[in-house]
């Protein structure tokens, strides 16, 4: 886990010096596992982020807003009744522990000026936020826990979760600290480290070894002293700008002993960076496999209603051979009205040369309601087959809707995308899905140009739009395009809508328009395929079938 005991002492040390004073003007929860409490001081507004999700738990300043849900959670009405208006007097942590206490001073019922605390604990999965008051008697948490270590709930005294580690800044000297690690059987310095101190991380000692040029495996007594030197300096340095973050791989950080920038609480900003395009990432993979399972699903049940409708043509393909046998029947009727029923007849069949043919009967049945029941085999199988042939259509034309969906889905790049494409299957019968929080679904209305960003390329002095999914495509196509621009889509294959944007002008030179073909090949299902064929005309000739599924993008007539 990156956010160790040292990011949360870099943290700390900067807070310290923006939110101790700050007055608590707002707080509110915008999901029930993340607190954002709203500060003033000298002037400036801050907000505070308290997040305990296992993956994302941190404490920091951040820039970026988040929803405000229309009904609040109950952990947010507590914080509102006893924090509102009050001021930060302190934060501070123990040690390198990843459990940071906030004083604030506020006034009470009585209007008696007391003392409340908040215990933000950022441990994985059992991270929490803890309100007490100055007795350390709990008032609220934001998860309820009930163990044989300790309880965390209401009216019971908080205390702090059990020290198994030991202590790196209350060692002595540097020679305790060579004896701690020499008397550790394990051979990885790494483990070591991170297994006997409290607050090391992998990534920060990993990059400290790095950093330093120091083998994890292979090391001497000078190495240790080195490891040493470089760690009680960094802790020396808490609250200075000769420390900063820095990226460790694509999924890791850690904090290293560097001159960061001048700007006040780069750290904290480098936090919130750094997590938030992580949870963009996690909303945006979690939001776009749900509706993908959503969608295939889908698909899956109409393929097989595709399956039942071609065993039902198959069987309608047999009505013309009822119906022969009820005209040999009846046109053989004389010679078979005083013979018993029998379980066959041959006749001649002089549909095909007077060839032979045998007829099964019904020995329940006489001849004449035999005839009969085929010829209402016939018709009923006749009648079907008109039925299901255009319930085949439909099923192919739903068929050809969902995979455009499943094709801007495998497409999307944002989360904006992503909640497009939910909008345009949430008002579709054929995809059913859950009904989105209705206050965040009306704020986007169906033609609501500044929610469709379309992608813009630049192309030989000309600007070319691309329609990611089927309500740009629809938007892209029919109101955003003016008669003279050129529309691109690749033939009969699921792609997006590319528009030629020509400024008025109608003789556009062909290099333009294989570029703008290249683009419509490559933003399609096809995109690996070589000899794409790519449509192309003015646009005031694009019309959409009449009668096609809402928003689909992918059936137009030209």
């Amino acid at each position: 886990m990156a956010f160790d005991g040292f990011i949360t002492k870099a943290v700390i040390g900067e807070l310290k010096n923006s939110v101790i004073g700050a007055k608590v003007n707002k707080i509110f929860e915008p999901t029930k596992n993340e607190v954002i409490l709203g500060l003033y001081n000298n002037g400036i507004n801050y907000a505070l982020n308290i997040c305990t999700y296992p993956d994302l738990c941190r404490i920091c300043l951040t820039t970026y807003s988040k929803p405000n849900p229309q009904n609040a959670f109950n952990f947010c009405m507590v914080l509102r009744k006893y924090l509102i208006g009050s001021r930060i007097l302190d934060i501070s942590s123990y040690d390198l522990e990843r459990t940071i206490e906030i004083k604030f001073e506020c006034y009470n019922e009585l209007n008696d000026l007391v003392v409340r605390k908040l215990f933000i604990e950022i441990m994985s999965r059992q991270s929490n936020i803890i309100l007490t008051n100055e007795n350390n008697i709990i008032i609220d948490t934001i998860k309820h826990y009930d163990n044989s270590i300790r309880e965390l709930l209401p009216a019971h005294e908080y205390i702090y979760a059990p020290i198994t580690k030991i202590s790196f800044i209350e060692l002595r000297d540097i020679s305790e600290f060579i004896t701690i690690l020499r008397a550790d059987e394990e051979v990885d310095l790494v483990k070591k480290l991170t297994n006997t101190f409290i607050g090391f991380s992998k990534s920060f000692v990993k990059e400290s070894l790095n950093i330093l040029n120091i083998s994890s495996e292979n090391y001497f007594k000078e190495d240790l002293k080195t490891i040493y030197e470089y760690i009680k300096t960094i802790i020396e340095n808490f609250g200075t700008n000769n420390i900063s973050v820095k990226k460790v791989g694509n999924t890791d950080y850690a904090l290293v002993l560097e001159k960061g920038a001048d700007s006040e609480n780069a750290i904290n900003f480098f936090i919130d960076d750094f997590y938030f395009r992580k949870e963009r990432d996690t909303v945006f993979i979690a939001s776009r496999n749900n509706l993908l399972k959503i969608i295939s699903d889908t698909l899956k049940k109409i393929y097989r209603k595709l399956e039942n409708i071609n065993s039902k043509i198959e069987e309608c393909e047999l009505m013309d051979k009822y119906k022969l046998y009820g005209e040999l029947l009846t046109a053989n009727l004389y010679k078979l009205s005083s013979l018993d029923t029998k379980e066959s007849v041959t006749l001649e069949n002089y549909y095909n040369n007077n060839v032979d043919i045998k007829i099964p009967l019904d020995t329940s049945l006489s001849i004449q309601k035999n005839i009969e029941k085929y010829f209402k085999k016939y018709n009923k199988l006749k009648n079907a087959l008109n039925i299901v042939t255009e319930q085949k259509k439909e099923t192919t034309k739903e068929i050809d809707y969902v995979e455009s969906i499943l094709f801007s889905l495998e497409n999307a790049t944002t989360i904006n995308d992503i909640n497009e494409v939910y909008e345009e299957i949430a008002e579709n019968i054929v995809i059913k899905v859950q009904n989105q929080n209705k206050k965040q679904k009306n704020k986007k209305s169906k033609n609501d140009k500044d929610s469709l960003k379309l992608e813009s390329r630049a192309v030989l002095g000309y600007t070319v739009f691309i329609g990611k999914n089927n309500i740009q495509n629809d938007y892209l196509s029919l109101k955003f395009a003016e008669n003279n621009d050129i529309w691109f889509h690749t033939q009969k294959i699921h792609g997006s809508h590319i528009l030629l944007k020509t400024n008025g002008e109608t003789d556009i030179e062909e290099d333009v328009l294989i570029e703008c073909a290249k683009i419509a090949a490559q933003n399609s299902k096809a995109s690996e395929s070589s000899n794409i064929p790519v449509d192309y005309c003015f646009a005031r000739h694009v019309k959409k079938v009449s009668g096609s599924k809402p928003r689909n993008g992918s059936i137009y007539e030209l």
